[in-house]
């Protein structure tokens, strides 16, 4: 078996002090808070579009997809073609209003709409949220370079726990350093170099196959392996047409539309015409992103002939380390780090944001162009740096389930109350702050026990039958669900009470 060798390590280092170099020599100066988290609103729309795919595409979509497709086959499609009918509404209903003012974090539209407790509640819950899924995705790095470095390390133990805080700490330099300018532009370089790892492993597992990927197709097609529509109605499955449709096109509604990891980078973009451009353009690269890390999966399964690994999520990383020339197998590390970085990156300054700009600016006074603000947007970029690396390294492995699922479904968990307040604000004009958190709290406890059901099954077995139907709702549809509750329920409280007046433009103000 091959170890992770000098040439490999040589590649490897180079990216990364290559990519901390780049971060804070274009992020080296900013004027203000402003220009630390949205980039001035200059940033070109071809850039923001690769900088959410880069977002998007963490160590659990190079690693993990492939072992979706190894397990089952290309149905994940259907989710992905769902996304980008997502995007469609966000960039007609939600961007307008992002670009009518000076804001810089999403929540700033429902201080507009609702008040101030609606928005510090909303960001917290991003917070909270994004802090959980983001420590998923910095642990999934971990598993491949684990399985690659970990025969030439004595002590095992110490192998994922150094990946995590030698990634953690590089992301954190160049992103406290550079702000939103060296998030956007390291992106675009680490969104080529996965790009090309990708197609590397695409390329070689056809010359290793014999017949080439003609057989694999051949192979693979005989076995429904390439089976991409589902007919099935229920709700208990993940990959099927309308779960694919509807609960993609609302998860991407709600992380695009309402998550301030993807808004902040939309608001980067120069204008409302190149945001949406960026939005919808983004949609369409990663359908052909997310075929492309599908068809490594079915590759895969026919090179490997269907053999049991013990988790997905070790498929494709085997292959690297197994199949690869050395320099490659440098390259393909480099790619796995390098879509980690960039989410982690963006995470950062994401949160960050919310920090200062919904939290920290309403209970200080202080406005966004004060150069404290700047000093303080700095400190919230450091203090979750550190909290989500310590995450982390906390972080337990499930032998059964791809990490990709684990951090899709923690997401969706939220993101139903998160999109559904959105929505009640823009199309219930009768809702009030009242009816607003009474719906999000509703929602995050209706979902609490379809998402955690069996664990409150084995926690409380008196309680297993009637919390069965619910742990048996795939996680797509969590999305739909918590966005209809937060909508139903706020509907319901906004009866208890007559039409709120209108308010002015003074009243509502424009959000810090």
């Amino acid at each position: 078996m091959k170890t992770f060798n000098l040439l490999d390590g040589l590649v490897l280092v180079a990216y990364l002090v290559g990519v901390t170099l780049l971060g804070i020599w274009v992020g080296r100066r900013q004027k203000d808070a402003r220009d630390y988290f949205v980039a001035d609103r200059a940033i070109p729309w071809w850039a923001v579009l690769f900088s959410i795919v880069a977002t998007e595409t963490s160590a659990l979509t190079f690693i993990s997809t492939p072992g979706l497709a190894y397990r089952t086959n290309l149905g994940f499609l259907q989710i992905v073609v769902g996304y980008l009918l997502g995007r469609i509404v966000v960039a007609s209903v939600l961007l307008p209003r992002y670009f009518e003012g000076e804001i810089v974090t999403a929540y700033a539209l429902l201080e507009k709409r609702f008040g101030l407790a609606t928005r510090r509640f909303t960001s917290i819950v991003f917070m909270v949220t994004r802090a959980l899924a983001d420590s998923v995705r910095v642990f999934a790095t971990a598993v491949p370079i684990a399985i690659v470095i970990g025969p030439v390390v004595t002590d095992q133990r110490l192998v994922m726990p150094a990946a995590v805080l030698i990634l953690g700490i590089l992301t954190i330099i160049y992103t406290y350093r550079g702000g939103m300018k060296a998030v956007v532009w390291t992106e675009i370089l680490q969104a080529s170099i996965y790009l090309l790892g990708g197609l590397i492993a695409l390329v070689l597992v056809g010359r290793l196959v014999p017949g080439g990927w003609s057989a694999i197709l051949d192979r693979a097609g005989a076995a429904n392996k390439l089976q991409v529509v589902q007919w099935y109605w229920g709700l208990d499955q993940a990959n099927t047409l309308l779960a694919g449709l509807l609960g993609g096109a609302f998860l991407s509604m709600a992380s695009h539309g309402t998550d301030q990891l993807i808004v902040q980078r939309l608001l980067s973009a120069r204008s409302l015409r190149d945001s949406q451009k960026a939005i919808i353009g983004s949609g369409v690269a990663v359908i052909a992103q997310f075929t492309l890390f599908l068809m490594i999966g079915i590759g895969l399964w026919v090179f490997f002939a269907g053999r049991e690994f013990p988790t997905p999520d070790y498929i494709f990383p085997t292959f690297i380390v197994q199949q690869m020339p050395h320099g490659l197998i440098g390259l393909l590390v480099a790619a796995i780090v390098a879509a980690t970085m960039s989410t982690h990156s963006g995470a950062i300054n994401s949160l960050a944001a919310a920090a200062t700009h919904d939290i920290y600016l309403p209970l200080t006074g202080r406005r966004a162009d004060d150069p404290q603000t700047l000093k303080a947007g700095k400190l919230f970029a450091l203090m979750w740096g550190v909290v989500l690396t310590l995450g982390a390294l906390l972080f337990p492995e499930d032998p059964k389930t791809p990490v990709v699922v684990v951090a899709l479904s923690i997401a969706s968990f939220t993101y139903g109350a998160l999109l559904g307040v959105f929505f009640l604000g823009n199309f219930w004009r009768r809702a009030i702050q009242r009816d607003a958190l009474t719906g999000q709290v509703v929602a995050l406890i209706v979902m609490a026990f379809i998402v955690f059901a069996g664990q409150f099954s084995r926690w409380f077995p008196a309680l297993a039958p009637v919390l069965a139907p619910f742990g048996r709702i795939a996680w797509p549809w969590y999305v739909l669900i918590g966005t209809a509750i937060t909508v139903g329920v706020g509907m319901l409280s906004s009866l208890s009470h007559g039409m709120p007046r209108a308010r002015s433009a003074d009243e509502r103000g424009l959000g810090r």
